[in-house]
């Protein structure tokens, strides 16, 4: 049985989906107005593992990941770009499009944008004015009424008569109550703004999701996730403002990841070690980064440091390296198989992905064919293993570095008349051809030259390619 811990609980469950076989999943997304970073990468990626999931486990997702198009950050970032909020957040969605399609994300299946929801947005707000919930005040915002709602606080466990004004929440002395969050924000001078019964102006924040939420996978629905930092206030607020308009419980289950940390800090502009999916990137292949992120539970703080990262590389690496040469056809997995079954109680133990990959290394150290089919099979299951090896072995952009490194050997390789062009660095003639090398170096062998046999192995290991000599011939990969 498939058990997922509930933060509204507090403790892991078995997952009974409100409709028989159907999954109904909610994520919430992200704030269109800059590059995407490391937390955004986790959420991504944590979730995309989870529906995929799922799906192996034969249920029908839908999943329901939002995108914010409006909000003070994006309207003040197109102010200070001296574009429209239109260009600006088109711009940063197709970006994000390009970053999870390398982490190997598959698209939600609905990707909402606030600002195509402003309709339902006033339809609640009515609502909850009708109700109680919600006041109009003089300032022209509508508030909730936070302590309207019995409930408020049951997901984060914080008391509101604890939650002391001015510390953790702003004072407006608007509300009827420091804890009051806006529905509704009055339209402010060159600002965008929609027309509604309360005067124009632009949802709050957390209207947003509850509305989305609510038209897409109905008002009760299973699965509700997003990371740590939106636990309080956002979901919090979700909560208040779903159950009290449409009288039922929101979603069964809530998700969250762990925070990142950053060489064991907290991720944050201020400490400057705060980084955009594109700038990992550089340094490392895509499914390096996904790997490092699957590794650890999705629960637990995940601390990013390029020594986490190499590791994360080199244990990829031996994976893919027991699949190179291996001709595995493509068949169903065979889950009475003793390690799959160890692979499906990790999954089912909410989504022990550390434990799952465990398995994988222990079948790439098996090396039969049976088990490595069954590594590659198990792999596909939460997106990984699934280039070619050596794609990922010799990787993009490797010989272009090696361009600005390989001297000596480039020399050889030029005074032979394997090689053309030039080096920038060097100022060499020679465009690097990798098996050419490994060429010239069989040749030194063969001549008994062995010294510049070395030279050229490690003029290529500087310049980090890593030469493998086996039975079949000399491979490469990259360090």
């Amino acid at each position: 049985m498939l058990k997922i811990y509930n933060s509204l609980t507090r403790e892991k469950q078995v997952f009974t989906p409100i409709e028989p076989g159907k999954v109904r999943m909610y994520v919430c997304g992200m704030t269109v107005y800059d590059f995407c970073h490391l937390g955004h990468a986790r959420v991504m990626v944590v979730f995309d593992m989870i529906a995929r999931w799922f799906r192996a486990s034969e249920y029908q997702v839908t999943y329901v990941r939002n995108i914010t198009d409006i909000d003070d950050k994006i309207i003040k970032r197109a102010n200070e770009n001296g574009e429209t909020i239109d260009a600006l957040t088109q711009r940063f969605i197709d970006a994000m499009d390009e970053d999870s399609a390398k982490l190997g994300i598959i698209r939600p299946d609905i990707e909402p944008r606030a600002t195509q929801h402003i309709q339902g947005m006033l339809e609640m707000i009515g609502t909850l004015i009708e109700k109680g919930h919600a006041y109009h005040a003089a300032n022209g915002d509508v508030f909730y009424s936070v302590r309207s709602f019995q409930d408020y606080g049951k997901l984060s466990g914080k008391s509101l008569d604890d939650l002391r004004a001015g510390e953790r929440v702003e004072v407006d002395t608007f509300k009827r109550d420091a804890m009051d969050f806006v529905l509704w924000k009055a339209a402010k001078p060159n600002e965008p703004y929609w027309p509604s019964p309360w005067g124009n102006g632009r949802p709050g924040w957390h209207i947003e999701c509850s509305v989305m939420s609510a038209e897409h996978l109905g008002a009760h629905f299973d699965i509700h996730g997003g990371g740590q930092d939106l636990q309080f206030p956002h979901h919090e607020n979700e909560i208040a403002q779903s159950e009290a308009a449409h009288s039922c419980q929101m979603a069964n289950y809530w998700m969250h990841n762990g925070f990142v940390r950053v060489d064991d800090e907290k991720m944050s502009k201020s400490l400057g070690n705060f980084f955009t999916i594109r700038e990992v990137l550089t340094k490392y292949d895509p499914e390096v980064v996904r790997f490092f992120i699957l590794r650890a539970h999705y629960r637990s703080p995940l601390n990013y440091s390029d020594k986490h990262l190499d590791d994360a590389k080199a244990a990829l690496t031996r994976l893919y390296t027991a699949l190179r040469n291996v001709e595995i056809s493509e068949t169903a997995i065979d889950w009475q198989h003793p390690q799959a079954k160890r692979f499906k109680e990790a999954m089912d133990d909410d989504l022990n992905t550390a434990e799952a990959m465990a398995v994988l290394f222990e079948l790439a150290k098996e090396k039969s064919l049976e088990a490595l089919t069954l590594m590659k099979q198990l792999g596909a299951v939460i997106g990984l293993l699934q280039r070619n090896p050596d794609d990922f072995l010799q990787g993009e952009g490797v010989i272009a570095r090696a361009n600005q490194t390989l001297s000596p050997v480039t020399q050889v390789a030029t005074a032979t008349g394997k090689a053309e062009g030039t080096s920038q660095a060097h100022g060499v003639g020679y465009s690097i051809n990798i098996d050419d090398l490994i060429q010239l170096r069989l040749e030194a062998k063969k001549a008994k030259n062995f010294a510049e046999a070395d030279r050229i192995r490690k003029e290529l290991a500087d310049a980090g390619i890593i030469l493998e000599d086996t039975p079949q011939g000399t491979t490469w990969r990259r360090a």
